[in-house]
């Protein structure tokens, strides 16, 4: 069916060939995916593209961990439970296999302007996260609050020292942002499971005062939703 499909395909999406893969945390691996048509694409840091698995006609979205405008794309694909369409491409992906996949887009990006940045979320938005700290200067005023499983599932993230760690066992995310309590002025980056980003942002807003159009969020996934973004 994707043969037949393949002239429809090929106005829809750009190819690139996986040239590196190594993990870079526990649960995480780093794809780097290279080709002519990546290059020159307008990308802005916490964009996502959707990637064709499986079959070739399965969309799945990862976040852009790097981007080369020489022409690669960077992904991290987590390997979890369950074993749907993306986690078995992302285990089973190799070097040298080709990989079709959509333009960068997304408005779940970085406010470089901000006079402070507040990230919060889990592993599934630390890729995100990662892109966003990548893009800013070492004078800029970050914090934030990351939760993960175990502590090997922590990328390495910029900036990493200035962000408060928890293990999902410990504290929940919404009482992380209450101890770190946040003044308001800057912009907040809110991501992951659906639940605990609309549990965070009723904290930032109706407990410390923020304005909503500051807090940026971005539900990942939700319990029992397949192909949430």
């Amino acid at each position: 069916m994707a043969a037949l499909l393949s002239p429809l395909l090929d106005l829809l999406t750009v190819q690139g060939t996986v040239t590196e893969t190594e993990p870079v945390a526990a649960r995480l691996r780093r794809l780097r995916i290279e080709g002519d048509a990546l290059s020159g694409l307008t990308v802005r840091p916490g964009q996502q593209v959707k990637v064709l698995v499986g079959d070739g006609l399965t969309q799945r979205t990862y976040s852009i961990w790097r981007y080369d405008p020489e022409g690669a794309v960077e992904l991290c694909v987590m390997d979890h439970p369950g074993g749907g369409p993306g986690a078995r491409w992302g285990s089973g992906i190799t070097v040298g296999d080709r990989v079709r996949l959509r333009k960068p887009e997304g408005t779940f990006t970085l406010r470089p302007d901000a006079a402070h940045h507040v990230f919060v979320g889990e592993e599934t938005a630390s890729v995100a996260f990662g892109a966003m700290l990548s893009a800013l200067p070492d004078g800029a005023r970050i914090s934030g609050c990351i939760e993960t499983e175990t502590a090997a599932d922590r990328l390495p993230l910029p900036y990493s020292d200035r962000l408060n760690w928890t293990i999902r066992t410990g504290t929940s995310l919404p009482d992380a942002v209450r101890r770190l309590a946040p003044e308001p002025g800057g912009i907040a980056y809110v991501a992951g499971e659906a639940r605990t980003v609309q549990h965070v942002r009723q904290v930032l807003v109706r407990e410390a005062g923020w304005d909503r159009r500051a807090v940026l969020t971005k539900p990942f996934w939700a319990p029992g939703k397949r192909g949430l973004e």
